[in-house]
């Protein structure tokens, strides 16, 4: 089959292309912005990336696959109707996919990519080869996804369009819930049905228990403890045994863009995924707590509705996490393009933000001159947000600021 998947470069549809690439099948795909890490890790397996022009899909396409973020308008997907080609939602193709496996899912507000990740480095470590297929690239891995041929599959599924009726689990683990695209009753109520005829085990993180006191966790925060617990006890459940899945949670190298410290000589640099108060809360506050001396952190909201909608928790959490030596460097919204309501940006939250917490920048490059002006008088730096892939080359710049100041725990208070 040949299958073309429109928005590719995004972290869900590569790791779908991968997938699919790796069982069998040719994939090609097309996207606004053709040079990206996730995009020529595709070109390197094979996955043929267009422009998003619809010049991708021709009559020897067997299908596309789209996302609920591909508009009715997309070149891509008015060509597959004019050529009678089926399209497919992402959700419906990865549980099709994945048919051949008991799959474990993981859903949440917050914590699903870890947790995946972490599920599935135990099971490999244990000798069950699953296949994974994560919402973020982990270290290791071909991307966010790890070939397996054993038994289980583990996938994070998507709970923002409610995409994850899609998906019939043996097992899940759900890791919290809280308002985010949905309010928490919502969130609980989505999570309730989709869990309630599973043919195996549940972790339920929205029932909070002690984490087991020998579990070492090699990723920093108690959020990531929460975490680790919930791999553990899932792995456990579908035959592990306690000691040999504990001892494999602290060889866990991490995943791409959740609390990753970036390469340098001396530097205390992290880049993150955080998007919502939840997350940036935990992350704010972990990082805060290893490097007491003052932290700034770079942020970008990652849309418009979602800023527009989460705007008085954000400046809230903000407000209450923030130390005095800390500071926020406020991004404009990341426009990813089409239509949508633009009449909000970050000004309208840094108006809600204590005096002297918050600086206005106007682009990543501006972001970088402040950050070196200043470099001394901070412990620790925080790219942070979603969709953005320059976040992360700010991080790799700002770690290579040879006069960095302010490198350990214990160095600055």
């Amino acid at each position: 089959m040949k299958r073309h998947l429109i928005g590719i470069g995004g972290v869900g549809m590569s790791a779908l292309a991968t997938a699919l690439k790796r069982l069998g099948d040719e994939v090609t795909g097309a996207d606004r912005n053709l040079s990206t890490p996730n995009i020529r890790f595709l070109e390197s397996i094979g996955v043929r990336c267009f422009p998003d022009d619809g010049s991708g899909v021709d009559s020897s396409t067997d299908e596309v696959v789209v996302s609920t973020a591909i508009e009715p308008g997309n070149p891509g997907l008015a060509k597959a109707e004019s050529l009678g080609i089926p399209v497919t939602h992402r959700a419906k193709a990865l549980a099709r996919t994945l048919a051949g496996y008991r799959l474990v899912a993981v859903v949440g507000t917050c914590g699903k990519s870890t947790v995946t990740a972490m599920l599935g480095h135990v099971l490999a470590e244990c000798g069950m080869d699953p296949m994974c297929v994560n919402g973020a690239n982990v270290p290791g891995w071909e991307g966010a996804v790890r070939f397996g041929r054993g038994e289980y599959a583990v996938a994070e599924v998507d709970e923002s369009d409610k995409s994850l009726v899609a998906f019939s689990p043996y097992a899940a683990i759900v890791t919290n819930a809280s308002a985010d695209h949905y309010s928490e009753e919502e969130m609980n109520e989505v999570f309730d049905a989709f869990v309630k005829d599973l043919p195996g085990p549940l972790v339920d993180g929205r029932t909070r228990s002690d984490p087991d006191p020998d579990l070492v966790v090699p990723v920093p925060g108690r959020h990531n403890r929460q975490n680790a617990d919930l791999a553990v006890r899932m792995a456990v459940a579908l035959g592990c045994a306690p000691a040999d899945a504990i001892a494999a949670m602290r060889t866990f190298g991490g995943v791409e863009r959740r609390l990753q410290r970036i390469a340098s000589p001396s530097a205390a640099v992290y880049d993150d995924y955080a998007h919502n108060p939840e997350k940036l809360h935990a992350m704010w506050t972990t990082v805060a707590e290893a490097h007491p001396g003052g932290i700034c952190v770079v942020w970008r909201p990652h849309g418009y509705a979602p800023l527009r909608k989460m705007k008085d928790a954000l400046a809230a959490m903000f407000n209450e996490a923030a130390g005095p030596k800390d500071r926020l460097l406020l991004l404009p919204v990341y426009d990813a393009g089409g239509t949508t309501d633009r009449s909000i940006n970050s000004d309208a939250l840094a108006a809600l933000l204590r005096p002297g917490l918050c600086e206005l920048v106007p682009d990543l490059d501006a972001a970088f001159e402040w950050i070196a002006a200043h470099s001394r008088e901070f412990a620790a730096f925080v790219t942070c947000g979603a969709r953005d892939p320059g976040l992360p080359e700010l991080a790799r710049r700002i770690a290579g600021i040879a006069d960095f100041q302010g490198q350990s725990t214990n160095e600055r208070t």
